[in-house]
């Protein structure tokens, strides 16, 4: 009986040390997608909205690697942040919907938003759908693209 209790107790550590969850599933996207813009407008700055999951491996490993690092220098250099939860594309489907539904092809997806709500990028062919194979400086590359392609278009 040791055996299982032994399992057991080793599996109760792991999760209680484990990174938390990047989604929160109670939020009110809409609302914090308008605070958001609000700060955007203040700072002038665009938004970056990421839609995933918490049971989305590549999205747990793209907010991983965008919390880390030179990649964590660029989003909060460039960016105001929202992270939206579709759930099992169940979730805030109306939001993805209004920023030309960049989850079609996938999650995690992205959308760069004016500090007037208008779509400056968004994915659109699942580009981001493989981010756990994706390099730091894979994902680096990608946002570093993703900035300069929202400057043009303000």
């Amino acid at each position: 009986m040791t055996g299982p209790l032994a399992l057991l107790f080793a599996l109760a550590l792991t999760f209680a040390h484990a990174a938390p969850l990047p989604y929160d599933e109670k939020a009110d996207a809409k609302a914090d997608v308008l605070r958001a813009l609000h700060a955007a407008q203040a700072g002038q700055m665009p938004v970056l909205v990421i839609f995933g999951a918490n049971w989305c491996a590549d999205c747990r490993a793209l907010d991983k690697a965008l919390s880390t690092g030179k990649n964590a220098e660029l989003v909060a250099r460039e960016f105001k942040v929202v992270k939206v939860d579709v759930g099992n594309f169940d979730r805030n489907l109306d939001l993805a919907a209004r920023y030309g539904n960049p989850i079609k092809k996938g999650i995690p997806a992205a959308v760069v938003l004016s500090p007037k709500d208008e779509v400056l990028y968004a994915t659109r062919l699942g580009e981001l759908a493989d981010a756990r194979h994706m390099s730091d400086t894979g994902i680096y590359d990608f946002f570093k693209g993703v900035v300069q392609a929202a400057k043009r278009k303000q």
